[in-house]
């Protein structure tokens, strides 16, 4: 789609561009040159008009964090990108640019106005996030198939759409087929859609919305059960105690053990594994469930010294600045070296527990071991004196060429399982090291910045009362 500006040199979108189009859209009065003078700030700026800029390339707006409308039409942007941090975005517009794919909107949840008419799509896909949107504007692209009327089903704010100018509307069937799988819309194409018409087009195509509705159905339950599964497993993870509510480690420890798996035919041994998995699987449960029971309690001790450093730093609001700020900065202090102990003593008593419980898990195999080598041993024996009467498979009876080789291989199926254990009992010790670690040295972090901030009041209460001063005393020498 060739523009009339397309002869222009390509604009690149850096400060200069953004600091003009800001300042020309910002107010022109008094406020507006104090504005200047001051320096504006991006993070400030609500609305952003960039188009007929030549823009090939969206960049540089990442610093435009509140940013609510933004206008990046005429310009000859081939993609989507550049606008994660506009998490506040309400209304885009995109149109009369050269984007062939939809892309690159995965953050823009308070999306609700988005326009790409005038481009080269030929697809609607990736709009997945933008669960608010109303308005979808998409006319002139090449948008041939029907099938993405039938994506828009999960938008259920939708009440706008505009696909005219799309080989898609040339279909003999196209509108009537967006009435009825689009129930809730409103407006297609700029005009209001007649409830009649409407209702006629259900009809029509009754029975294939009803079975769409039903895999619709189908997979919202699929979906709703797989985001359940991640929620635990996030709570989990946040306990540090993943996959421990199962035979899971256990199952690692077998699922590279190549000798182990081939001792596994030996007699004996598979009923010795069973009562080893079922008394491993128990301790594991019990690390986990008390992983679950500490991570409630560091969750109360954490909400609990959010709601006294909130308390405080109200108190500081409420409270004259001069007045309350020794005071507050001995609390808050207090609190925070309150809260530092209880929550690495939490964290400390956690670990001790959980190596307490891991160091279990080695005894388990360690025993284990000893009661494989032993049957191996046993076979080795029978074997040399020919009285091995059940049959073993080939790479199993390898094995057992001499007493080295056998105990070479228990020894390294042993030495797998102790390792398997050793990794997940230093994935979880490090992984709450690291959090509480974190989590300390952002507390202290916070309270610089709140110190620093509460500096900067202070000296700007006191720059405040020496004006007032100086204004007494000149009102007093002009009397």
């Amino acid at each position: 789609m060739s523009r009339p500006y397309d002869s222009m040199e390509p604009k690149v979108m850096d400060d200069d561009m953004l600091k003009a189009a800001v300042g020309e859209q910002g107010p022109q009065e008094e406020a507006g040159q104090l504005a200047k003078q001051e320096g504006i700030l991006f993070k400030d700026v609500l609305s952003l008009q960039l188009d007929f800029q030549n823009i090939l390339r969206i960049d540089n707006l990442w610093q435009f964090e509140n940013l609510k409308k933004l206008q990046l039409n005429n310009n000859i942007i081939e993609r989507i990108e550049g606008l994660a941090n506009l998490i506040h975005l309400v209304w885009l517009d995109l149109s009369f640019n050269n984007i062939e794919v939809i892309e690159g909107l995965d953050t823009l949840v308070n999306l609700e106005d988005l326009s790409l008419s005038n481009n080269r799509i030929s697809k609607m896909d990736s709009l997945d996030a933008l669960v608010k949107l109303q308005v979808l504007s998409l006319g002139n692209n090449q948008i041939s198939n029907m099938m993405n009327i039938i994506y828009l089903r999960r938008f259920p704010c939708l009440r706008t759409l505009s696909l005219t100018g799309n080989p898609i509307s040339e279909a003999e069937e196209y509108k009537m087929f967006i009435y009825a799988y689009l129930p809730d819309l409103v407006y297609l194409d700029f005009r209001r859609i007649d409830e009649q018409v409407r209702e006629t087009a259900k009809l029509k195509h009754q029975y294939s919305i009803d079975e769409l509705k039903h895999r619709e159905t189908q997979m919202q339950i699929k979906l709703e059960e797989e985001q359940a599964k991640q929620k635990e497993l996030a709570e989990h993870k946040m306990a540090f105690v993943e996959h421990l509510n199962g035979p899971f480690l256990f199952d690692s420890m077998y699922s590279e053990d190549v000798e182990g798996n081939k001792l596994s035919y030996l007699p004996g041994v598979r009923e010795l594994l069973e009562a080893y998995k079922v008394k491993f699987v128990i301790i594991c449960l019990n690390i986990f469930e008390y992983g679950l029971n500490q991570q409630e309690k560091r969750k109360v001790e954490l909400d609990t010294f959010n709601e006294c450093i909130q308390e405080a730093i109200q108190e500081n609001q409420d409270q004259g600045k001069l007045k309350v700020a020794k005071f507050e900065e001995k609390h808050l202090l207090e609190t925070i070296n309150i809260f530092e102990r209880n929550i690495t003593d939490l964290v400390g008593l956690f670990i001790e527990n959980v190596q307490s419980l891991i160091a279990q898990c080695r005894d388990l195999e360690n025993h284990h071991h000893e009661k494989l080598l032993e049957i191996a041993i046993n076979t080795l024996e029978k074997i040399l004196k020919g009285e091995m009467d059940e049959d073993l498979p080939d790479d199993v009876r390898a094995l057992f060429v001499d007493k080295d080789t056998i105990v070479n291989a228990v020894g390294a199926s042993h030495d797998i399982h102790l390792l398997k254990i050793d990794n997940r009992e230093d994935e979880l010790v490090t992984g709450i090291n690291s959090w509480c670690a974190h989590l300390v040295d952002k507390i202290h972090k916070d309270e610089i910045m709140r110190n620093r901030k509460r500096v900067k009041e202070i000296n700007q209460f006191v720059d405040h009362m020496q004006s007032e001063l100086d204004n007494l005393e000149c009102g007093d020498i002009i009397d």
